[in-house]
C-alpha cells in the first residue's frame, strides 16, 4: 500500500472510527464479488457510513488523496458495477436503510439508498400503494442500486423504468459537497434536470443518500393469462396485437423452453407438449370490468395459439410471479457442472422488432456453439440471453463473442446493448460499438466531459461505463 493510501485510511479511521472502516483481508474479500461473474480487486478498505455527513467526509478525504472510490449497495449488479478494477476503497451504503417518509396524498416516499425494494413495497402495501419498478432481484436489490442503473423489471411495460419514478434526491459529489436535485413536487421547471442525469450514472458522478420516489395506488383487481406457442414469431404477433388494441398489460413476459423447464414445478400449471415458448400477461381493471378485460385479451391470444390458461387466484398468481423472478437462479440447476457460470445478458429492441431479433440471437447462439436460454420483458422488447459459460479463458472468450453478436443484433434492430442492468465494466466495449454504429462517438465524449465536471480527479467508480486501462 502506498503512503498516500495509508495516510488516507488512517485519516478516515481518525474521523469516522474503527467500526466504520473495514481493513482486514477477511472483511474485504466478500467485496471483490457482486452478482456478476466479474471478480474485482481486493479493496484497500470498506467504509460503512451511517449518514450523508459520513459520506461527505469519506469523499472529501479520498478526493484530497486521489483515492479511487467504488460505491456499493446490495451487490446485485450483473455487470460488475459494484466491484473495483483499481486500487481504492469501497463505500457500502447498506447502513443508510431507513424509509424516511410515506406521503400518500402527495404520492411520494422518501428513502435512503440501502432500503431494499421489496421492503419498501411491504410498507407501502399497508397504505394500499406500491413503488412500480420491480427488478427481478427486488428481494435483495436496493433503491440506490436501482437508481444507479435505471433498473426496470417485470412491470416496465406499464410503468417504465426507474427514471419515471424519481422526483429528486440528495447526492454527495466527489469533493464532499452535498447537493439536492429535484424536489417533492410532481412538476418542476427549474434549470437542468440533474436528477435525470444521476439516474443510470452507476455511481460515477456522486453518491445518492436520499431519494424522493413517486408511488401509485395498488391495482384494484388483476388476472394472469398464460399462452403457449411453437414459435417466437407468434409470441411477438400476440404481443403486438394486444398493444395495438390499446391494451397495456401490467406485466408481459416471455420464456423459452429451457427457462420454462427450470421453473415448471413452481408454476403449478399444465404445459402442452408442443410448447417452445410461453407468454405471460397480467391485466388489471376495476373489479366489475375484470372479466371483460380477461376475455378481450384471451380472444386476441387465441388468434395465435390454441392454449390459453387464465388464473385469477391471487395466491397462485403470486407463486408464478415469484417463480418468474427466480428464473435466473433456477437456471443454475441446468449447469453441466458446478464450475460453469450463467451470464445473464440484457439487450433491448422496439417490441415490434423482437421476433426478428430473437431469430438472429438464436442463430448466433447456435453458430457460436454455446448453451443459452432466453427470457425477458416482451412488452418493452427486453431480451435476457442467459449464457452457460465454462469458467476458463476459452469459455470467457466464447461468451464475450456471443455477447458482442447479441449486442450487434440489437443495434441492427434499433435497440441498445443494455436495457436495465447498466454498463459496468462488462459492457463498456459494447456501449462503444453502439455509438460507433450510430455514428455518434462524440456522444461518449460529451458524457466524459460531464464526468470531468462532477469528478475532475476521476475518483468515483473508475472504469465503469467508459473503458479505462491502468
Amino acid at each position: 500500500m502506498q503512503k498516500q493510501e495509508t495516510d488516507a485510511i488512517s485519516e478516515l479511521i481518525s474521523k469516522l472510527g474503527n467500526k466504520k472502516i473495514l481493513t482486514t483481508k477477511e472483511e474485504l474479500i466478500p467485496f471483490m464479488k457482486d452478482a456478476s461473474y466479474i471478480t474485482g480487486k481486493l479493496p484497500l478498505a470498506v467504509c460503512l457510513p451511517d449518514n450523508a455527513g459520513d459520506i461527505s467526509t469519506i469523499l472529501s478525504v479520498c478526493n484530497n488523496y486521489r483515492i479511487n472510490v467504488t460505491v456499493r449497495s446490495g451487490g446485485t449488479s450483473l455487470t460488475g458495477s459494484s466491484v473495483t478494477d483499481f486500487n481504492g476503497i469501497i463505500i457500502s451504503t447498506m447502513n443508510l436503510n431507513r424509509i424516511l417518509e410515506i406521503n400518500t396524498s402527495s404520492r411520494y416516499a422518501v428513502c435512503e439508498p440501502g432500503v431494499r425494494i421489496d421492503l419498501l413495497n411491504q410498507e407501502l402495501k399497508k397504505c394500499n400503494f406500491f413503488y412500480p419498478p420491480d427488478p427481478a432481484s427486488s428481494r435483495a436489490s436496493t433503491i440506490g442500486g436501482s437508481l444507479s442503473t435505471n433498473a426496470g423489471g417485470l412491470r416496465a411495460v406499464r410503468y417504465g423504468a426507474t427514471k419515471e419514478w424519481v422526483l429528486g434526491m440528495d447526492v454527495v459529489v466527489p469533493d464532499g459537497h452535498i447537493i439536492r436535485t429535484g424536489e417533492y413536487t410532481l412538476k418542476r421547471s427549474a434549470g437542468y434536470d440533474i436528477t435525470a442525469l444521476m439516474i443510470g450514472s452507476e455511481g460515477t458522478l456522486g453518491v445518492v443518500t436520499k431519494a424522493i420516489l413517486k408511488i401509485e395506488p395498488l391495482p384494484e383487481a388483476t388476472a394472469k393469462l398464460i399462452a403457449f406457442y411453437k414459435d417466437i414469431e407468434s409470441v411477438g404477433k400476440s404481443m403486438n396485437s394486444i398493444k395495438s388494441k390499446g391494451i397495456t398489460p401490467l406485466i408481459a413476459e416471455f420464456m423459452d423452453l429451457g427457462t420454462i423447464n427450470s421453473i415448471r414445478k413452481n408454476m403449478e400449471i399444465d404445459i402442452p407438449e408442443y410448447t417452445q415458448f410461453l407468454l405471460m400477461i397480467d391485466v388489471d381493471s376495476p373489479e366489475e370490468g375484470l372479466a371483460r378485460k380477461i376475455q378481450n385479451v384471451k380472444s386476441i391470444l387465441e388468434g395465435f395459439t390454441d392454449d390459453v390458461t387464465v388464473i385469477t387466484d391471487q395466491n397462485h398468481m403470486d407463486r408464478i410471479y415469484a417463480a418468474r423472478k427466480g428464473a435466473y437462479s433456477a437456471l443454475l440447476d441446468l449447469r453441466e457442472n458446478n464450475h460453469q457460470l450463467v451470464v445473464i445478458g440484457d439487450v433491448i429492441v422496439p417490441s415490434s422488432e423482437l421476433a426478428s431479433t430473437m431469430k438472429e440471437i438464436a442463430e448466433s447462439i447456435n453458430n457460436d456453439g454455446m448453451k443459452a436460454t432466453l427470457f425477458g420483458h416482451i412488452g418493452d422488447g427486453n431480451i435476457h440471453a442467459n449464457i452457460f459459460m465454462d469458467n476458463t479463458d476459452e469459455g470467457r472468450k466464447k461468451m464475450e463473442k456471443l455477447q458482442m453478436d447479441i449486442a450487434r443484433a440489437a443495434i441492427r434492430h434499433r435497440g441498445s446493448v443494455s436495457a436495465e442492468h447498466g454498463i459496468g465494466t462488462e459492457k463498456n466495449r459494447l456501449l462503444y460499438e453502439e455509438y460507433l454504429e450510430r455514428n455518434s462517438i462524440y456522444t461518449l465524449e460529451i458524457m466524459k466531459s460531464i464526468k470531468k465536471v462532477f469528478d475532475p480527479n476521476n475518483i468515483l467508480n473508475r472504469g465503469k461505463i467508459f473503458y479505462e486501462s491502468d
